[in-house]
């Protein structure tokens, strides 16, 4: 079995849920170390609760889109085709809107202001480092057919 060719990878830093995760991970840390709540104690879990099960519902779309098209959702690997219905119709990018949505309602839920404030260099360190060479990639591998999407769509929302 042969690997394929590294030119046809994005070349992201890292897989965004990690990216997203470490942060999270960071954010709970300190507020282990030093408590900075968002609200009163229990004010934030339902509007938390109700943002993760919308996060979730957008991955999974998102994700069953990828999986029809016969395209890989992980930015590491090749991508052989470009999605541009459902969620695509208004965003290049609605799994990482989803992994923002997830991060903040996991912020509220837990009353975190360490979590939310990290979500900052969180979404500086995706768009330098995930969304600028994927889209770099697309630009490559699919041409005009990436370049009229990206004319169409907004980056975020």
């Amino acid at each position: 079995m042969s690997q394929p060719d590294a030119a046809d990878r994005p070349g992201v830093i890292g897989p965004p849920p990690l990216i997203y995760g470490g942060a999270l991970a960071v954010g709970f840390g300190l507020d282990l170390l030093v408590p900075f709540p968002v609200f009163a104690p229990g004010m934030g879990m339902l509007p938390g609760l109700v943002l993760i099960g919308l996060s979730l519902a957008l991955a999974g779309w998102c994700i069953g889109l990828f999986v029809r098209a016969g395209t890989e959702v992980p930015p590491h690997r090749p991508t052989s085709a470009i999605v541009t219905d459902g969620p695509y119709r208004l965003s290049r990018n609605p799994i990482y809107v989803a992994l923002t949505l997830l991060s903040v309602g996991i912020a509220l839920w837990v009353n975190s202001f360490w979590m939310l404030g990290l979500l900052i260099p969180t979404l500086v360190v995706m768009t330098i480092a995930v969304i600028g060479p994927e889209e770099r990639y697309l630009e490559r591998k699919f041409g005009a057919e990436y370049l009229d999407f990206k004319s169409r769509v907004r980056r975020w929302i």
